[in-house]
């Protein structure tokens, strides 16, 4: 992660479930933060520097979810990784529209989790490389050097899978991608439940498409997957 041993929020009520996660990430040379509860994540992230959340769903208190909702609320975009024993479909698609960026069921593989913790890690390191310039579509621009997205002059609130997911399909427009595609290219993963690009992309269309149930830019190919269909793309 550019060099830097990263510091991991592990929250979780769980003991046992903790140190066995722990002593996977100190394997790994990370530095490791410990919480018991939701309660006291905001204040963690706030006053530390957390590079990433392995947050547990159900907590004591506020939950995971809610956990979640508020960092993103607040404008936190801190990665987080979901660590429940609820493996729905329903449970996963509803942890990522809180703003998670991927979710483990338990039981699961220490050093699975690992892996995708260090993919997570990977692909937050690469947005601190300094890219220049700016992509438009129409009324919709994003400055790639302040990592910000406009609607008709209005700042966009955007967490940062999803800024990562619009600056990949603006810089590739006309081209459908398929979800397996999309979960390589932008999270990084040769693994993975696609209903996270699924929610993904529902929530950007939420943000970026007049009527986010008939999109006109981020659009459905039946059968293979979503194209960005441009109005005006350009790179200054």
């Amino acid at each position: 992660m550019s060099g830097r041993v990263a510091r991991v929020l592990v929250v979780d009520d769980d003991p046992t479930v903790r140190e066995v996660v722990v002593s996977y990430l100190k394997a790994a040379r990370h530095e490791v933060v410990e919480a018991a509860d939701g309660e006291s994540v905001a204040a963690i992230v706030r006053d530390q520097r957390v590079d990433l959340v392995v947050l547990d769903l159900m907590l004591p208190g506020i939950d995971g979810l809610e956990v979640c909702r508020r960092l993103r609320a607040g404008g936190d975009d801190v990665p987080v990784i979901m660590l429940t024993a609820l493996g729905s479909e329903t449970d996963r698609v509803v942890g990522l529209e809180r703003g998670a960026d991927d979710y483990v069921t338990k039981p699961f593989s220490p050093r699975e989790l690992v892996l995708r913790i260090e993919s997570v890690l990977r692909r937050a390191g690469d947005r601190g490389e300094p890219d220049q310039g700016r992509l438009e579509d129409g009324d919709l621009a994003v400055d790639l050097s302040r990592h910000e997205v406009t609607l008709a002059g209005r700042v966009l609130a955007l967490t940062t899978r999803e800024y990562d997911l619009l600056r990949f399909m603006l810089t590739h427009p006309g081209v459908a991608f398929s979800r397996e595609d999309l979960l390589q290219q932008v999270w990084g993963w040769s693994f993975g439940d696609h209903s996270t690009v699924t929610v993904h992309v529902r929530r950007l269309r939420e943000k970026v498409e007049r009527d986010p149930t008939m999109p006109e830019r981020l659009v459905t190919v039946w059968g293979v997957g979503y194209r960005w269909e441009p109005a005006v793309v350009g790179v200054e």
